[in-house]
């Protein structure tokens, strides 16, 4: 057997792990992972780049679920990515070369996921890789690009407790969005929650991270569900949230699962104005999809907002409606995403190269001036300093700010300036 076989076999195992083990691999890496890493570690120096710098065009991909339970919310991230692109190739490309997509469909599967970076990355040979939703996409691609040293620009918040040499995480950190969505609900006298989320690695662990903040913070946590991906059956845990004394909901759901939890919900009789619900994964494009009589006063945390009051924004809105439509709303992740492509071509023009190591090199103190409002790259960790917003859902189907940090947030995913997350931490460096 081949070091190339070993070292793909070696990924292979990794992404089974990663897919299976989900009530643990959010939790730093698995064995398999830590393993696999050591073995890339090893072999990149062995694996070339089939990436063609020679003509006037350069190849990048986009791996989004355009089917499944997750195309609901990611449809509108491959739109972004792609007006970034128009937008960047109208202004004459990257280092002088227009980008040429390639986009895979996701078909909200984590293996799927797996399969179609590889096949972006070894066949297509791309130059940078864009897309993921769940974090079980995720963890199941990162083996993939640190086999093949590539590089991924992921647009989701997400749990934390992870940093890749090969992927750039344009989306919030839980100290970025988790942690000040319960700081605002400290601070309006909400003492007891529940919990209910999506059987999967983000909503498990952002929830550890709930748990540990509750602790630390004179809160109670009185109840956590989860349900299966897709799940449309709400009535047994709406019956517990109901009878469970919690007087605030954290919700991190993912897909179209919302739109029956959010039902139920309404059909109980519960109240955003007796027991709010603060969402982690609803967006402008999901507030349509759930219906805004079923999660108006509800509140989100994110990073963007479309209503958000800044010139870079709004024209930002402006021509992703002439573009897609008047009645498409922008938010988000699919503001991530968008943003993520300008960082990699910011990076690539300050190294002067389409060359991984040196991107990677370059991107510490990366800026772009982004809708959502300045943004930088963190070179140790890959993350993005980014302000964090508060927000309820109004009558407008549009997301309105309540409540706003003083400004960009350092990025911290593995929470370790919080002495109440210390435990959290510990657990990551022990694995």
């Amino acid at each position: 057997m081949t070091r190339l076989q070993r070292l793909k076999m070696g990924a292979a195992v990794c992404i089974v792990a990663a897919v299976l083990a989900t009530s643990g691999c959010g939790w730093g890496r698995t064995v398999a992972e830590k393993e696999a890493q050591e073995n890339n570690a090893t072999a990149a120096s062995d694996t070339s780049s089939c990436v063609d710098t020679s003509g006037n065009t350069i190849k990048i991909g986009f791996v989004n679920s355009l089917s499944g339970t997750m195309a609901i919310s990611e449809q509108t991230v491959s739109d972004s990515l792609h007006m970034a692109v128009d937008e960047i190739n109208a202004k004459g490309g990257v280092l002088g070369k227009r980008l040429k997509v390639v986009q895979q469909d996701g078909k909200s599967e984590p293996a799927v996921f797996a399969e179609k970076a590889k096949t972006l990355i070894e066949k297509e040979c791309v130059a940078a890789v864009f897309g993921g939703w769940t974090s079980s996409s995720r963890k199941a691609m990162l083996p993939v690009f640190e086999a093949d040293n590539a590089l991924l620009f992921y647009p989701l918040q997400y749990e934390g407790m992870e940093a890749s040499p090969n992927i750039f995480y344009s989306g919030a950190a839980p100290n970025q969005q988790i942690v000040p969505a319960l700081d605002y609900l400290k601070e309006q006298g909400y003492k007891k929650l529940f919990l209910v989320g999506s059987d999967y690695v983000f909503p498990q662990t952002a929830n550890r991270v709930v748990k540990a903040y509750a602790e630390g913070n004179g809160m109670e946590v009185v109840g956590e569900e989860y349900t299966p991906m897709g799940s449309t059956d709400f009535t047994t845990i709406v019956n517990k949230l109901k009878f469970s004394g919690a007087d605030a909901v954290v919700n991190t759901l993912n897909g179209d699962s919302n739109v029956a939890f959010f039902k139920e919900y309404k059909a109980s009789g519960l109240k955003a104005a007796t027991t709010p619900v603060i969402s982690m994964s609803i967006a402008e494009e999901e507030v349509s999809a759930i219906g805004v009589d079923n999660v108006k006063d509800q509140l989100t945390a994110w990073n963007y907002y479309q209503t958000l009051n800044n010139a870079r924004n709004k024209t930002f809105v402006k021509n992703f409606k002439a573009r897609y439509g008047a009645n498409r709303p922008t938010s988000d992740p699919m503001e991530s995403a968008y943003t993520s492509v300008y960082l990699w071509k910011g990076m690539v023009e300050k190294a002067k190269s389409f060359d991984v190591d040196k991107v990677k090199a370059a991107a510490d103190g990366v800026t772009f001036n982004a809708p959502e409002g300045k943004v930088k790259v963190d070179g140790e960790n890959h993350h993005i300093y980014k302000t964090s917003y508060i927000g309820k859902i109004g009558s407008d189907k549009l997301i309105h700010t309540v409540w706003k940090s003083d400004g960009p947030i350092k990025p911290d995913p593995y929470l370790k300036t919080y002495s109440w997350a210390k435990s959290l931490s510990a657990s990551v460096e022990s694995n």
